[in-house]
């Protein structure tokens, strides 16, 4: 065969040697439960959701944290799941769409995307239904955002504020007016 090397016994164990990374422990509370896996240090908290705890509500989008399909809330803060590795997270707890609610019992906001049509294909909806829930936690903490207008009053969510808030999270389908009457029904004001 030309063009072929044949490989020595030391090649073959170097190439596994590269190519096999240690397994290392994690453990964080998912939606409420502990949960502890055996990773590669290089899995994203998204691939440890998806194909390890096979909680495939949040999606992967881009895998480059520009659309926010993968947003997750961790410690109560939203983040995008696809930017951080799984063996960061010791002891955090996590919370994914599934862990919001079930189709039998709603969380508010996922009440307000069916009643608001906040979705239209869907994939997008689990990202923007958890940044959306985490977005009202943090007006309500007083957290302010790059457009506000005073950083020592309490922010108020108007249609501006609204949008800037969500802008990480994208909607291919533009149904962007409809996630906003959503997200003001819950929050209990009109944008």
């Amino acid at each position: 065969m030309i063009g072929v090397v044949p490989r020595t016994q030391a090649q073959a164990k170097r190439t596994h040697q590269i190519g096999s990374q240690p397994r290392l422990g994690v453990s964080f509370e998912v939606n409420g439960r502990p949960c502890g896996l055996q990773l590669d240090s290089r899995t994203t908290l998204l691939d440890a959701l998806r194909e390890h705890l096979h909680l495939t509500g949040t999606k992967k989008g881009c895998d480059h944290g520009q659309c926010g399909a993968c947003t997750v809330i961790v410690n109560g803060v939203r983040i995008n799941s696809c930017l951080t590795l799984a063996i960061m997270h010791e002891g955090d707890r996590i919370t994914t769409i599934e862990g919001l609610g079930q189709p039998e019992h709603l969380h508010p906001m996922q009440a307000a995307f069916v009643k608001h049509d906040g979705y239209q294909c869907g994939y997008c909806t689990p990202g923007q239904i958890c940044s959306a829930v985490a977005m009202l936690d943090e007006i309500g903490a007083g957290t302010p955002s790059y457009v506000s207008v005073d950083l020592t009053a309490s922010p108020e969510l108007t249609n501006t504020e609204l949008r800037e808030r969500m802008s990480g999270n994208i909607c291919r389908c533009g149904a962007y007016s409809n996630i906003a009457d959503a997200i003001a029904e819950v929050a209990g004001s009109k944008t």
